[in-house]
């Protein structure tokens, strides 16, 4: 049985001495017309993250009207953990969907404030999500950002625990950029794992984003220009399986970071790592047993079954010194060279979307608390088409009539084209010259268009006048040309 991963934060802070933060928050926040606190989830656990599945009022769990920073309406409850509460909402003014992440502020060692700090660091970056509000709410820190997507882990399920070659070089070319892009901000991650790489929506549909850096730290001083020190005498910080092996006894630098890339990106292929089921009586030894696992196993015999690349980067990784700064450029273009090699293209075409589109299955994951379903969908494929075949089989009777006569393709037989009904049977022939009226393209009012608009109405006087005078001369055709 794998080693479970959910609730993570707690073992750690206990590595470090750290107590753990208060499971039951202060009942308050701001609400409209009621103050009853959100209903509390004794035994959910953690769950990875944001989902961007919409539904209809009626389906949403029965919550008290909770208005935040006066922006936002709590929705729902979509997951938690040691850090608090997480929700999905949506905007009083416009009903843009955002996730807020909510904490008390009682707890002793607090980590959102720290987390949002460092979200307002990265704000710009590719790949990372826009932190709208921070702030505290009555008895609450709460920290609102961009909604996003399912996770890596919860794809990787969607597609039989496995991914492609050409999924795991495509996503590998974006991981890495955002963790160079972290480092270039002086801090590193030190939980680096498939939960904490979510996929965008909408137009960022096809993009990865990296979240969660409770646990991140800052590796270089501006002040002092000074690298932080080494250090052999350190407890195990981040997830086990996909931790450096020296991240489990020492300070980890940017280096551990891109150890757990590699490890994440065989895990992506082989949908499991050596190291997984050991089991122990407590978590330190359970710890300690895969450290030993990670330091005995050699390279060669990790990555067998995967091409020299995979075994080049975790070997780089390795040797690289504790305050040395990466080759980021090499250690991509080792993968862009790959997919290069292997003949692949580069079109955002993950195993999921073409799954999906093959199949018409939705991403589920299961919910933490409960067993109940959630359904993210993926309502575009990387066209920005819709995908019909979910469409006719969720939406209702007449809406689906409407989507099966889109199908009704007239079968053309030399000059004429013969319709065809939902059944296939043939139907009247009518001339090919027979045209369907055109849908009349709505005026443009901007000043531009305006302006062309007289010029025409004068136009076409002259042309009436015109061909009063001179009936014999054919006619101008003029076609307006768009804005500029």
């Amino acid at each position: 049985m794998a080693e479970p991963e959910k609730g993570r934060a707690t073992d750690e802070r206990r590595c470090q001495g750290r107590p753990d933060p208060n499971p039951n928050p202060p009942k308050t926040l701001i609400h409209k017309e009621q103050n009853h606190p959100p209903q509390s989830h004794r035994n959910a656990q953690k769950s990875h993250r944001r989902v961007g599945s919409h539904r209809s009022s009626d389906e949403r769990p029965s919550l008290p009207e909770i208005i935040v920073a006066g922006k936002y309406r709590l929705l729902k409850r979509i997951g938690n953990g040691s850090f608090g509460e997480l929700f999905s909402a949506e905007g009083l003014k416009y009903g843009e969907q955002v996730a807020i992440k909510v904490e008390s502020a009682g707890v002793k060692y607090p980590m959102l404030p720290r987390e949002a700090k460092i979200y307002g660091v990265l704000r710009g970056g590719v790949g990372i999500p826009h932190v709208r509000h921070y702030g505290t709410e009555g008895a609450y820190n709460v920290m609102v950002m961009d909604l996003l997507g399912p996770t890596l882990e919860d794809l990787l399920n969607f597609c039989a625990r496995t991914f492609s070659m050409k999924t795991t070089l495509m996503l590998a070319d974006q991981i890495l950029a955002r963790v160079e892009y972290l480092h270039r901000k002086y801090f590193i991650h030190r939980d680096i794992k498939p939960d904490n790489f979510l996929m965008g929506l909408g137009r960022h549909r096809t993009q990865v984003f990296m979240i969660d850096f409770g646990l991140a730290k800052k590796f270089y001083s501006l002040r002092s220009h000074q690298h932080i020190g080494y250090s052999d005498n350190r407890n195990l910080v981040g997830t086990a399986r996909y931790a450096s092996v020296r991240a489990h006894y020492a300070e980890q630098g940017r280096r551990d970071d891109l150890e757990s890339v590699g490890y994440l990106l065989l895990y992506f292929r082989r949908g499991r790592l050596p190291w997984q089921g050991i089991r122990a009586q407590s978590h330190a030894q359970k710890y300690e047993r895969i450290a030993e696992s990670k330091a005995s196993l050699p390279l060669q015999t990790l990555c067998s079954g995967f091409p020299t690349e995979f075994y080049l980067y975790l070997k780089y990784c390795r040797r690289l010194p504790f305050d040395q700064k990466p080759d980021y450029v090499y250690l991509r273009q080792l993968f862009k060279v790959l997919f290069r090699n292997q003949m692949m293209l580069y079109d955002f075409l993950y195993d999921w979307v073409a799954l999906q589109k093959q199949t018409g299955q939705r991403i589920t994951e299961r919910q933490t608390n409960g067993d109940r379903q959630r359904d993210i969908h993926l309502e575009r494929d990387r066209n920005g088409n819709r995908n019909e075949k979910w469409v006719r089989e969720q939406a209702p009777d007449s809406e689906r009539n409407q989507n099966t006569n889109r199908d009704k393709r007239p079968e053309r037989t030399g000059n004429t084209i013969r319709e065809r009904d939902r059944n296939g049977n043939r139907g009247k022939d009518r001339n090919h010259e027979d045209k369907s009226p055109k849908k009349e393209r709505k005026a443009c009012s901007c000043s531009y268009h305006r302006h062309k608009n007289r010029l025409r109405d004068r136009r076409l006087e002259l042309q009436t006048e015109r061909r009063r005078i001179h009936p014999e001369q054919p006619e101008k055709s003029h076609r307006m040309p768009p804005c500029p």
